[in-house]
């Protein structure tokens, strides 16, 4: 039956109960209609708990699938409105005797928009999803810069609008803002209002402002607000003209319009509807301890828990009830790190079972949000107090007094007082001055609001009544605006804006007076608790915390919930049954005062009219903009095939249940015949089958099904996976047409398994699995990358692939010849040449004869694939290909934590350059380096200029020192590639890690083949989800330097082996950095002195502070020269992708980068048709670099952690943990994890702490920065951010070296052309 159905069953049993008839108008018994309300009370805790699961789901993961559950369980909850509403109008309520049945009645019969069903239920799914889809456009809103630079409202724009204090920044993130959410949901909002109208008057009402209205039981609701208005308006006026004498101090006056309003972007906020903010600027007394604690809260590391425990200690205090288990395991305090889009907008959640309370809150560490805590904690607070009530009761008195409950308390946590008692404020200092800014703090959010509260919804009851019209919607909510808060749009706005749209309340269609009238309770509720606890003063100084009397008085009005009318419910509080302003004009009263003595002489009013320049009808010019709205599209998910077959075919499985362990058997021996998608939805409907036959109705909520899935895609995983790297690996090691062809087919069918697994695991709302690591899971699973292009054009997607395929296959072919047609590759030839020549002009015919053998010809094709590979994360649901790269790091701000990594950094590398630039200098003669302060890039050793190990010989602090580069000694000792691996194996297992299995020897690529193979020699480590199979791919020449990439593709290898029996999705690193960190750490102790002497390869170590500067040397050419390099290569790639740089620029913002970040130029000019980033493998080969400079972060951390665990004493640069079985035990469990934990949980588990840092690699090198400023003194450590001009032009010019399979070397001819024009700058200079 259906739950309603149910209801009226009751009615009809008890009646059929009782005295046989004898009840002849059984519609006016009460006693079955107290059983009716009663069954009708267990069945409304079931509906509306489901309901609110699902808008809960949906509000903390915003999918399209949590959309739709979301939308068909409102649906569901408005049946059951409606048709308890029909069931209760069965009985004549209206003349029960029992006034608190009569009550519940009425309540029960009042449906509200669900009202609609009964006329119209398209309409009514219409109004739902309308609702749905604005406040999907208004959360996943985002300002975006020119670079590319987006910004959520939460805490992004939010923190922006706080602290900026720049006119055209701030203006920019305004206008910015309200062009991505109000403008797109101007149309939608018409519909809606048409069809909430129409529900409100199928439910007794003239409109939906009247159905609002009706739910304060006043008569003369609006003329009360309007005499509340009027009473508190003297307030707004006196600091409205106040603070805005201060703003045109700061801004000028002249950016300010004649009409006395403030422009609306000025005050702190995105709406201008709170102004604390801003104190800083209006600050009465400067000088005084301030009330605003939030950098203290920072200084103490106050996390979004420690506020929320804060608040619950004070409810406590006052004998309230404490927070349920549940409210910490469920709710969302902080915003979510791993993706996902949620609501940020902070609200309490009643889940209706009595016992499940949550909050949802993007909480960030400031005051501010320190009394948003409070107030969502109050709703709570007030939740748990009425619990017990019937379900109809379970609500505030009015809406406004359950606003005001959290601020009632905000309003003693706020006191100096009460912030000195919990250690926010260290002193608190009683005099006139201190208590007018304390005031001013307060009054800046409760009487700044004042308007803002009052004319929303005015707005919205003129827009409802008709009396607005759609036409005439922003520029009626602009003279609201204007008349009553005096804030004017600070630029042009017309008809195509919503700015009204721009505010959470209206897309989300949350009513807006309550919280005028929670302003004036608040006050009133505090005035009376005060004088409950004994408070003596003045009542802005009054804090109630600890007073169990305020507390009893308090909550014995919250258990109320709305039973009885709000006039009760207000009495039991202050003794009276009437609103009133009088306690917040006696709260700020003393401020008030001050306030009429400043404002003397001024006028305190404006024009009710908004300044006439600043609205028009038709369309006005935007900003110069800075920011642009997002054009974030939504993650579509293919699923309903899937989840429409899944029903079709479990119902027939359940109606023929007597075959159901025939057919099974029967489908489980031909499973091998379906495609492995198909097979993986076969998978769900066999357990379905098995499991009750049919119990399980809600099937993709049923872990136990989603785990026999999960497993059966984790053995189809592995075995499509490994054809598609054994297909790859094939290619690179042997480069042919048809190997290339095969693996491109191979990563079709991967792609395509991908997709359709995607899609499969969208018919679970794994979203809502109670098992977190079942959900981390499922979201890796759902995350397809490229693949999802697929859905939307495979052409393109095969064409995405091609093109990588290409330009990978372009660079693993390129050449460079001389003019008697020698020609090298680049590994090791090229590689061999860049490290051990010191020729300035065959150095420079390789660094040029490469790009235009690789880079050049790969423009065009890069620049298709950008295209493609953006459309593949837009269909994704990320905004462009960077976006999904940085997705994989979990961080909401991890741009932000790169750039202060490198901050941290930069210092290294400032004095590193300088001194490595002076020895240069000494070598090629100064007259080869451009006045500018870079180095030519062709000069460090590398063909990137990425690592400078190889010119250790020029810029060796300490000659005669033992050389701690041991090349010559690994040749005289006859090493070969196979004994370097072996060695990097040794030293793993010496830590007690694992040996590397007979597979990876008998299948590994050590050496470059000498069977005239093209090969791609790029090094690298290969897993080939087999748990048994795994390999390196590198072409060992015989060095220092590549033992050292020995170890670090080992760690590789490392990492796989110790994470092999996790599920398919987790056999990574814990985010990319970390795979690339494990070998380097390893290799951080092997190129110590001690541990080269202790493997045969340094005869004697030399312990003193020269040879320690030689050794650190050695590395900082490797670690500290690689540091800005790692950081910019993603940057452009970044800035590509989100079109920030354009086709045309590829090459020159490369170049301005690498001369900005590295301190580096071209040696020779480039132009505009050179593609420099494409002879670096990362970017033909489309793969992500950022992870390196990670590395080089976390390599420092690992190591410090390790070394200390190998209780190794000593420099940190000395250590060496070869042989620590405790050091391998902790890296060793960190490794198991592979990616099943997020990232900061894997550092924790080996450093201890879960935020990266630079303090290791600062402490590693201390000794050789030391030294190195001392050899720097007086010298200009740094270089000029742009490129000598005379080394990039947009024309063509001349080349000096000649690529593989041209028509002879060029002449140096423009190079002395350069030469010469350098040489005369310098020397002007």
């Amino acid at each position: 039956m259906s739950s309603l159905f149910r209801l009226a069953a009751t009615v009809l049993l008890v009646v059929a109960s009782s005295a046989k008839g004898a009840i002849a108008q059984s519609n006016t018994n009460e006693t079955i209609a107290r059983a009716w309300a009663e069954e009708y009370n267990q069945r409304a805790q079931i509906v509306f708990a489901e309901s609110v699961e699902a808008d809960w789901n949906y509000s903390t993961n915003i999918t399209d699938y949590n959309r739709d559950v979301a939308h068909n369980a409102s649906i569901m909850s408005a049946e059951f409105d409606r048709e308890a509403a029909a069931n209760a109008s069965l009985f004549a309520w209206e003349n029960f005797t029992d006034p608190d049945l009569r009550r519940q009645f009425r309540k029960i019969s009042d449906v509200g928009s669900a009202a609609l069903l009964r006329k119209d239920k398209a309409k009514y799914e219409r109004l739902i999803s309308l609702v749905t889809k604005m406040e999907t456009t208004y959360s996943e809103g985002q300002v975006c810069d020119k670079k590319g630079t987006c910004l959520d409202l939460e805490p992004g724009l939010t923190r922006l609008m706080a602290t900026s204090r720049d006119y055209w920044e701030l203006l920019d993130a305004w206008k910015g803002w309200r062009d991505a959410t109000g403008r797109k949901i101007r149309n939608d909002y018409k519909e809606f209002v048409d069809l909430s109208n129409e529900a409100a008057v199928e439910n007794g009402y003239r409109d939906t402002g009247d159905y609002w209205r009706s739910w304060y039981d006043t008569a003369d609701f609006r003329d009360q607000l309007e005499q509340l208005y009027e009473e508190m308006k003297p307030l707004y006026l006196n600091l409205h003209a106040y603070v805005k004498n201060k703003l045109k101090a700061k801004y000028g006056e002249s950016l300010f319009p004649p009409s006395g309003h403030i422009p609306a972007h000025l005050l702190g906020n995105m709406w201008a509807q709170s102004w604390n903010n801003i104190f800083d600027i209006v600050e009465p007394f400067a000088g005084k301890p301030s009330v605003d604690v939030t950098p203290k809260m920072k200084e103490l590391n106050y996390t979004p828990r420690r506020m929320f425990n804060i608040s619950d200690e004070f409810f406590t205090s006052l004998g309230l009830k404490t927070m349920p288990q549940e409210f910490w395991d469920h709710s969302m305090l902080e915003k979510p790190t791993d993706g996902r889009r949620v609501v940020c907008h902070a609200s309490a959640w009643d889940f209706y079972n009595q016992k499940d309370f949550r909050i949802k809150q993007c909480t960030d560490v400031t005051m501010e949000e320190l009394i948003t805590v409070h107030h969502e904690m109050g709703h709570v607070e007030y939740y748990l107090q009425y619990k017990d009530q019937p379900v109809v009761y379970r609500r505030g008195a009015n809406p406004g007094f359950h606003e005001a409950v959290g601020d009632v308390l905000a309003l003693s946590v706020s006191t100096p007082t009460h912030l000195n008692q919990i250690g926010l404020l260290d002193n608190v200092t009683n005099d006139t001055e201190s208590d007018i800014n304390y005031l001013m703090s307060i009054a800046l959010d409760k009487i700044a609001f004042i308007p803002f509260g009052y004319l929303m919804d005015q707005w919205r009851w003129g827009v409802f009544d008709g009396s607005i019209k759609f036409e005439d919607y922003n520029k009626e909510w602009w003279k609201l605006r204007c008349k009553y808060q005096g804030v004017s749009p600070p630029i042009h706005r017309n008809e195509s804006d919503f700015d009204p749209g721009a505010k959470y309340h209206i897309p989300a269609n949350t009513p807006y007076i309550r919280y005028f009238v929670s302003y004036v309770l608040q006050f009133q509720f505090h005035e009376a608790l005060c004088n409950t606890a004994n408070q003596t003063g003045p009542l802005h100084m009054c804090d109630i915390y600890r007073s169990t009397e305020a507390g009893a008085k308090l909550g014995n009005m919250l258990k109320l919930g709305s039973s009885k009318p709000w006039p009760d419910a207000l009495e039991q509080v202050t003794g009276t049954r009437n609103m009133s302003a009088n306690a917040i004009l006696l709260y700020f009263k003393p401020l008030i005062d001050w306030l009429k003595v400043q404002n003397q002489g001024q006028t305190i009013t404006w024009s009710e009219e908004c300044p006439i320049e600043y609205y028009t009808t038709t369309s006005a010019p935007s900003t110069t903009t800075k920011f642009k709205p997002a054009n974030s599209t939504g993650r579509l998910h293919n699923s309903f095939f899937i989840v429409a077959f899944i029903s079709v075919l479990t119902r027939y499985i359940v109606h023929h249940s007597d075959a159901v362990g025939e057919r099974a058997r029967w489908d489980c021996s031909n499973t091998a015949r379906m495609s492995s998608a198909f097979r993986l939805a076969a998978t769900v409907l066999l357990v379905v089958a098995s499991s009750a036959k049919g119990a399980m109705a809600q099937k993709n909520m049923n872990e136990t099904i989603a785990r026999a899935w999960a497993q059966e895609y984790n053995q189809r995983a592995q075995i499509v996976f490994a054809e598609k790297v054994e297909a790859e690996w094939n290619y690179s090691t042997n480069i042919t047409d048809y190997n290339r062809a095969v693996a491109h087919n191979a990563s079709i069918i991967s792609a395509e398994f991908d997709r359709e697994a995607a899609e499969n695991a969208s018919s679970f709302a794994w979203e809502n699995f109670t098992d977190p690591d079942l959900r981390r899971q499922f979201r890796k699973i759902s995350d397809v990358g490229s693949a999802t292009l697929l859905r939307k054009d495979k052409a393109k997607y095969e064409r995405l692939i091609s093109l990588v395929t290409n330009m990978e296959t372009t660079y693993s072919e390129g050449q460079v010849c001389d003019k008697n047609d020698t020609c090298l590759d680049l590994e090791p030839g090229l590689i061999r040449l860049m490290a051990t020549s010191r020729d300035y002009w065959e150095l420079l015919d390789a660094w040029k004869g490469w790009r235009d053998a690789t880079g050049r010809k790969i423009r065009n094709d890069y620049r298709e694939f950008v295209d493609l590979s953006n459309e593949a994360a837009i269909e994704n649901g990320y905004l462009d290909t960077g976006d999904y790269w940085r997705s994989w790091y979990d961080t909401a701000d991890f741009r932000d934590q790169l750039e202060q990594l490198y901050e941290e950094m930069k210092p290294l590398y400032l004095n590193l350059h300088a001194y490595v630039k002076n020895k240069l200098k000494a070598k090629y003669g100064e007259s080869l380096f451009p006045p500018s302060g870079h180095i030519p890039a062709h000069l460090l050793g590398n063909m990137w200029a990425q690592s400078w190990n190889n010119i250790f010989d020029l810029v060796e602090p300490f000659a005669g020192k033992p050389s701690v580069d041991v090349t010559p000694q690994m040749k005289k000792l006859n090493y070969t590639a196979r004994k370097m691996f072996n060695m990097s194996e040794e030293f793993f297992t010496s830590l007690g890690l694992k040996a590397m299995p007979q597979e990876f020897w008998d299948h590994s690529m050590l050496e470059k083949p000498t069977d005239g193979r093209k090969v791609v020699c790029h090094a690298s480590a290969w897993v080939f989800y087999n748990q048994k199979d795994f390999r390196i791919k590198q072409c060992t020449d015989i060095t220092m330097d590549d033992l050292i990439t020995v170890h670090h593709e080992m760690g590789h290898v490392q990492y796989d082996l110790q994470c092999k029996d996790q599920p398919v999705v987790y056999r990574g690193g814990a985010n990319p950095g970390f795979q690339e960190a494990v070998g380097e750490v390893l290799a951080l102790s092997v190129s110590t002195p001690t541990h080269l002497k202790e493997i045969g390869l340094l005869d004697n170590v030399t312990n003193d502070n020269e040879s320690d500067i030689n050794y650190l040397m050695s590395i900082a050419l490797d670690k500290i020269a690689y540091i800005p390099f790692g950081y910019l290569v993603d940057q452009w790639r970044w800035s590509v992708f989100d079109g920030s740089t354009k086709f045309e620029d590829y090459n020159k913002e490369w170049w301005k980068l690498r001369c900005k970040y590295q301190g580096v130029s071209p040696p020779i000019h480039r132009k505009d048709d050179d593609f420099d980033p494409g002879a670096k493998y990362h970017v033909p080969a489309n793969f992500p670099y950022i992870r390196y400079f990670v590395s080089n972060v976390l390599q420092f951390q690992f190591h410090e952690a390790l070394c200390s665990t190998a209780n190794q004493t000593g420099p940190l640069h000395m250590c060496d943990i070869y042989r620590s079985l405790e050091a391998g035990t902790k890296l060793g469990n960190m490794l198991k994890l592979g990616s099943s934990k997020p990232w900061p949980e894997a550092l924790e588990q080996v450093t201890g702490t879960r935020n990266m840092s630079a303090n290791a690699i600062l402490l590693y090198f201390k000794p050789l920065i030391d030294w190195l400023k001392v050899q720097n003194q007086g010298q200009n450590i740094t270089w000029s951010e742009e490129c000598p001009t005379e080394f990039y032009t947009t024309t063509s010019a001349p080349s000096t070296a000649k690529p593989a399979n041209s028509t002879g070397r060029l002449h140096n001819g423009f190079f002395i052309v350069a030469f010469i024009s350098v040489l005369a700058l310098y020397i002007l200079r």
